[in-house]
This record gives C-alpha cells, structure tokens and sequence, in this order.
C-alpha cells in the first residue's frame, strides 16, 4: 500500500470522527501486517493508539475485521483464547480489512477511540476512500 493511499484513508477517516465528534487513533497496515501510517487525534487517549494498531494487525493477520475474529475468539467460540497468538491480538470490532476489487488483501485500518460502533464506522470511511 502506498503511503498516499494511506494518507487520503486517514483524512476521510478523520472526517468521519470529526462529524461523530470523537477523538481517535486511526492505524493503517499493509498486507504483511506493516504500518504504513497513524494518527492520534488532539484528546484521544493513548492506550487507543497501541488499541488501533492491534485491530489493524488482528484484521490483515486473519483476513477478517476485527468483530468478525471476535465472534470466532470469544469464550465459547471456534478458537477461543486465539487473541493471545501473534504478540496480541484484539477480538472486537473497529478493525477492517481491506481489499481489492478481485479480493486480495491489501491491508487493514484499525480504529481506537470511540464506540465500537462508532468506530467500525470511522474504519469503513476510510475503507471507502481506498476504493476512491
């Protein structure tokens, strides 16, 4: 993922925290899990930024966004416990995995900071300014 790509995800990103009103942590990975790119926004808390960048990881490592692995790790899921493999991974939503038209993972956006509604929300703004 260039990082020009990146950068136009987190403004549209920010955009969308801005207009929810929420301060956040926005992560952007490559599809080896890399980062490419981060923000904190004035007033986030700084454990969303090491939260962020963990949906990130969580969503490219599993190809799945972050709620999705939630429902396979959580207590009484297919792989429970999965969350402590890969140096720590995060089992609820506001990590997206991003792909390409024809599927291939190109990387995942992980937000921090808000709701998790609110940021699976956030994720999907700049989900939607890769496909721009």
């Amino acid at each position: 993922m260039k990082l020009s790509t990146a950068t136009s995800m987190l403004v549209a990103a920010r955009a969308e925290a801005e207009r929810l009103g929420v301060n956040v942590c926005i992560s952007i990975v490559d599809a080896a899990a890399w980062p490419v790119a981060s923000i904190r926004m004035d007033g986030a808390l700084l454990g969303a930024i090491d939260v962020s960048a963990r949906k990130a990881r969580t969503s490219v490592l599993f190809q799945m966004d972050s709620a999705d692995f939630g429902a396979v790790g959580c207590p009484g899921g297919e792989a429970y416990t999965l969350e402590n493999t890969n140096g720590g991974l995060t089992s609820f939503g506001g990590g997206i995995v991003l792909k390409s038209d024809d599927g291939t993972v190109l990387g995942a956006v992980g937000v921090s900071g808000a709701s998790v509604d609110g940021d699976i929300a956030i994720g999907r703004a700049a989900a939607r300014a890769l496909a721009v």
